[in-house]
């Protein structure tokens, strides 16, 4: 079996899929996945709703949730995993991410070699 590219936790989906329903009917309807220059290790995480589609991202399902990666986030993504995590230190989203070769002490920013 080849891993998928980019996958979603049961616990990460039912937290999308909570998120969305309760945005107002119409409201954006997918998390998107990006990776973005910058935070304290060189690499930062956004997650955000969006209800557009690009033609070039990564559509990713599970159990009803969509999460979307654009190409360039994909290359530092590639072969990770999101998660949930609602732990005493707060509840976020994580990414368990196989190409970090350093992580922050906040789990947002990472490194790679």
């Amino acid at each position: 079996m080849v891993d998928a590219p980019f996958r979603l936790s049961e616990r990460a989906a039912a937290q999308i899929n909570a998120i969305v329903h309760s945005q107002p009917p119409g409201g954006p309807d997918k998390l998107r996945v990006a990776v973005l220059a910058g935070g304290c290790s060189g690499f930062q995480y956004r997650f955000e709703l969006d209800a557009t589609r690009a033609e070039d991202d990564l559509v990713v399902e599970r159990d009803g949730a969509v999460v979307l990666v654009d190409p360039a986030s994909l290359d530092l993504l590639a072969g990770s995993e999101l998660d949930y995590s609602d732990a005493l230190m707060g509840a976020h989203f994580t990414v368990r991410n196989p190409n970090a070769a350093s992580a922050c002490g906040c789990g947002t920013s990472f490194s790679v070699e």
